[in-house]
């Protein structure tokens, strides 16, 4: 199959790497003219993977339309604050009917939905049959490395979760399917802003024992939130749900875990927001969950704790006492 990658960062070309290991051809998509030529001509994504030799059967484009026309199924590896205009984008320039598979995590900045559902929104039955989402715990750093990974082909249709999967599996890539979207989609967003919580603990020197309560209870939440909107039970126990949750918590390859943890060692965010130049998904996940908890009532002290250190300049030192300090009650 000819598969194009849009988006040549650490897990477009992991993935990359994972279908040209399965015999698929591939074009990568980047809009950095210097990537791509050192994909074609080093056969090295030398923004993220120095030194790493890539498969000679991954190529590069600088025009999104030539990854188009090449394709058979296009992979969306890009944030989701960009993922809207890349889709109109897509859109404009697609003229026929090709597999879509999305692979971030978060929300659409501009109407709080999944990126399932704006993939819907914005591209038209006819040119894109049903949407499958590849989630689950996964770095990129060891994907490359071609450590084994377990993850999920998550969508509503089952056939084409199978089709991603079996072009995604082999003996370091294992892939299982999920129907439950909405589960799966709530829970990889969420546990981004459970990370950065981790992150803070970690940078207060707090220890394992509060990171492992902070974990626990995070689950809690994500489970409280996402089943409001329909998620099943066992979802949350799953590689999308727990699986993701603690490979985020627990990793210095999460750029959320490492957010959280230089925000807990300057016991401030001021200087976070100021400095960074990451994508860091779950910084704008706390301002969504916090919007979507008022709207529903929904219970979630760790996420509006988040909110107050992110969003209104709250001491995390601070905010952990007051949570510490709140009216006991029985565990549930």
């Amino acid at each position: 199959m000819k598969v194009s990658i849009v988006g040549f960062g650490t897990w477009g070309t992991a993935l990359g790497q994972v279908l040209c290991d399965n015999g698929h051809e591939v074009l990568c998509y980047s809009n950095k003219i210097d990537n791509v030529n050192a994909l074609n001509e080093l056969h090295e994504n030398v923004s993220y993977f120095p030194g790493i030799k890539l498969p000679l059967n991954m190529k590069a484009t600088f025009s999104l339309k030539e990854a188009i026309d090449f394709a058979d199924a296009l992979v969306l590896s890009v944030p989701t604050v960009a993922m809207r205009s890349v889709l109109n984008q897509i859109n404009a320039l697609l003229n026929k009917k090709i597999l879509f598979i999305n692979t971030a995590k978060g929300f659409d900045p501009d109407e709080d939905i999944t990126i399932s559902s704006l993939i819907r929104k914005i591209i038209p039955f006819r040119k894109r049959g049903e949407v499958t989402s590849l989630l689950g715990p996964s770095h990129a750093e060891e994907v490359i490395l071609r450590h084994i990974t377990l993850i999920s082909a998550v969508s509503k249709d089952e056939e084409a979760a199978r089709k991603v999967q079996k072009m995604f599996a082999n003996d370091y890539f294992r892939v299982y399917t999920l129907k439950d979207e909405i589960g799966a989609e709530y829970q990889v967003a969420m546990k981004n802003a459970i990370a950065l919580a981790s992150g803070m603990i970690e940078g207060l020197k707090l220890g394992d024992n509060a990171r492992a309560a902070l974990v626990t209870r995070g689950l809690l939440e994500i489970g409280r939130l996402s089943h409001v909107f329909g998620a099943k039970k066992e979802t949350l126990y799953g590689l999308t749900g727990v699986g993701d949750l603690i490979v985020t918590c627990y990793s210095y390859h999460s750029r959320n875990f490492e957010a959280g943890l230089k925000i807990g060692m300057d016991d401030d965010v001021t200087n976070f927001l100021e400095t960074n130049k990451k994508t860091v998904e779950g910084v704008r996940t706390v301002k969504v969950l916090h919007e979507l908890g008022q709207e529903h009532k929904i219970h979630l002290p760790i996420i509006e704790a988040l909110y107050q250190i992110i969003y209104e300049g709250a001491k995390p030192s601070t905010i952990c006492r007051e949570l510490m300090l709140r009216p006991l009650k029985s565990e549930d």
